[in-house]
């Protein structure tokens, strides 16, 4: 389960990156007018988000699922 969350983890900032590309040269071909860095910026932004947050939200899994696993792991006691 672990290699398809990496596996997933991998194609989400590839997406990123794809979705991020067409903006970019947009960008570059409109001359860089005010307008267009702004739609741009705010298209960024979006693709930001979508690759961040679920980075942010794994993390958290990840640490509810520790704390889980350490509520029922028996305490060691010395004898």
């Amino acid at each position: 389960m672990l290699k398809f969350g990496v596996v997933a983890l991998v194609l989400n900032e590839v997406r990123g990156v794809v979705l991020a590309v067409p903006v970019i040269y947009a960008i570059y071909q409109s001359g860089g007018t005010l307008m267009a860095i702004w739609i741009g910026f705010c298209s960024l932004a979006g693709i930001a988000l979508s690759v961040i947050v679920p980075m942010i939200a794994m993390k958290q899994v990840q640490k509810r699922l520790d704390r889980a696993n350490a509520s029922r792991q028996p305490a060691l006691t010395p004898r």
